[in-house]
């Protein structure tokens, strides 16, 4: 079910961005990569589709309040999960109707892996639906 799926990881750190590639890849996800504002533009606003975005938001060239408003503002808006070290982005996801938030911690792409499901499943039921259902 999860290979519809299209997911976007976009984070500073190549060995981040490559060892969650591989973890979603390994669930059935389709994986996208950026390491930049200027990706993520491109690829939330190219053809393919994406329909769940993985960002750690500290950017030099960006302020995060800049990257969620063109998260939020996209057509249809896009989920996002805030993945960082720094909590205070909990607020921030407070106010961002399809955003959560998970702290960059030990075992945090398990975690990870469970929110992406929830908000998946929550925003898609029917992808996630059995032909018995």
């Amino acid at each position: 079910m999860q290979r519809e799926f299209n997911l976007l990881i976009v984070d500073r750190n190549p060995h981040i961005r490559n060892f969650l590639k591989r973890e979603f890849q390994s669930e059935g996800y389709t994986v996208h990569l950026a390491k930049n504002s200027g990706e993520l533009a491109d690829l939330i606003y190219g053809p393919a589709p994406i329909d769940l975005v993985i960002i750690d938001p500290i950017f030099p060239d960006v302020s995060e309040l800049n990257l969620f408003r063109s998260l939020e503002d996209r057509v249809p808006p896009l989920l996002f999960v805030i993945h960082s070290d720094l909590n205070d982005y909990v607020e921030s996801t407070s106010s961002a109707s399809k955003a959560a938030f998970v702290p960059k911690q030990g075992s945090s792409s398990e975690d990870l892996k469970d929110v992406v499901r929830s908000l998946l499943k929550d925003s898609y039921l029917k992808k996630f639906k059995t032909p018995d259902d």
